[in-house]
């Protein structure tokens, strides 16, 4: 598996330790890394597929977190290995949804339901171009 992790069967997976850094004083991840870590797994399922972050902002584009709802299921600790899990699930217009999962030996301990909308760097909502869409892995 390479740093941005693989595309199977319409999923992308990338592995992440969790470090001291991600915990809180209990020793389980802190709330808010794992949205850090869907954020990882949005990112480079995005570089695996061909698009790059510096190549949108050239054309003025970037993709912003319109709505997310989240479920924590189960607690990770130190010097786990979680694999964050990123599914399409759906676009229209200027926006699509995603499901992430971050899975502990095959357990779902943390879920997002995400939607992304693509904005111009006044905040305006833009129409994703269909080289994004027709780029995403499909389930």
């Amino acid at each position: 598996m390479s740093l941005s992790g693989e595309i199977s069967g319409g999923v992308h997976r990338l592995d992440i330790r969790v470090y001291y850094e991600d915990t809180d004083h209990s020793g389980w991840v802190y709330h808010a890394n794992y949205l850090k870590f869907c954020e990882r797994g949005r990112s480079e399922t995005l570089k695996l597929v061909g698009i790059e972050h510096k190549a949108l902002e050239r054309q003025d584009l970037f993709f912003i977190v319109r709505h997310m709802m989240c479920d924590f299921k189960a607690p990770a600790q130190i010097d786990d290995i979680v694999t964050v899990e990123t599914r399409f699930k759906q676009a229209s217009g200027a926006r699509f949804v995603l499901d992430q999962q971050v899975m502990l030996d095959d357990k779902a301990v943390f879920q997002a339901d995400v939607t992304l909308a693509m904005v111009n760097c006044e905040g305006r909502p833009q129409r994703i171009p269909r080289e994004i869409l027709d780029a995403m892995p499909q389930t």
